[in-house]
């Protein structure tokens, strides 16, 4: 199946990348309103998919999204809603724990959006590619070929090698995980900025992006950790349709279950992640 990618050309400034949004109003909320104190025009402010998910405002966050007008490619959830796919498409081992959530949120999800909302992820594009500081640099979601493979920074590079050389690119932005980190390879650098619809699994409410600098025509790159109405956001979730245990991680910034991560990202539920 052939790729849809947009290519934006050549971009300066400041540009914020996230992730993950998961129907998460509140944390996008918050992070618009940084990447206008930052001055961050919206077409600088792009989003590695997954707009939709979790949390328990899936139409009110896509129209805000689309509304601000910034930047985004199709995540697996995208990708299934608009599809009317019967699953959220992460290729969860059937019978575990997210296997079982993704069969409460992702109906509820399907409920709740819009014919509108539906018309707008079939316009987000597979993959996203620009210039930035004399580097050529690509968005994806999971891998380039493959949407909701789950790459992690433990993830050996001979896994994130293809999404290099099917793109031609020299930096990787990607999501899908949930969790920030970065990793060079070389002259290659793989990013990702993290998601700001649930915690990263670090003890903490907070969510993370990242903001890119070519200040001095060079390459910079920075994680932020972003601090919005968490308790809201978890309230509203409580609503008998949504996994509580997502409500929880809200909160507590620990997830349910580490069934998706290597033993390294396992070890390190719970503790703070430095940059």
């Amino acid at each position: 199946m052939d790729k849809k990618i947009n290519n934006i050309g050549k971009i300066s400034g400041k540009i914020m990348l996230f992730g993950g949004v998961y129907s998460n109003l509140q944390a996008l909320e918050q992070l618009k309103s940084i990447a206008e104190s930052e001055n961050i025009p919206p077409e600088n402010c792009i989003c590695t998919g997954d707009i939709v998910g979790y949390c328990a405002q899936p139409e009110e966050t896509v129209q805000f999204f689309k509304n601000w007008n910034a930047q985004s490619i199709a995540g697996n959830v995208e990708i299934q809603l608009r599809e009317g796919a019967e699953d959220c498409g992460c290729d969860f081992r059937k019978g575990s724990r997210c296997d079982g959530f993704s069969q409460l949120w992702y109906p509820y999800a399907q409920s709740k959006l819009s014919k509108n909302s539906l018309e707008f992820m079939a316009t987000l594009p597979d993959h996203i590619t620009f210039e930035y500081a004399d580097k050529k640099v690509t968005v994806i979601h999971g891998s380039f070929e493959n949407t909701s493979e789950f790459i992690f920074k433990s993830t050996p590079w001979e896994r994130k090698q293809p999404s290099f050389k099917a793109t031609k690119s020299d930096v990787i932005i990607a999501g899908h995980c949930g969790l920030p980190f970065y990793q060079f390879n070389d002259d290659y650098l793989w990013l990702n900025p993290g998601v700001i619809g649930m915690p990263a699994n670090d003890g903490t409410p907070n969510v993370w992006y990242a903001i890119l600098d070519d200040a001095n025509e060079t390459f910079n790159f920075k994680h932020h950790q972003l601090d919005y109405n968490h308790k809201l956001t978890s309230k509203l979730m409580q609503n008998g349709f949504l996994p509580e245990e997502y409500a929880r991680t809200i909160i507590t910034g620990i997830w349910d279950n580490t069934e998706i991560l290597p033993a390294v990202e396992s070890g390190l539920q719970g503790f703070v992640i430095n940059f």
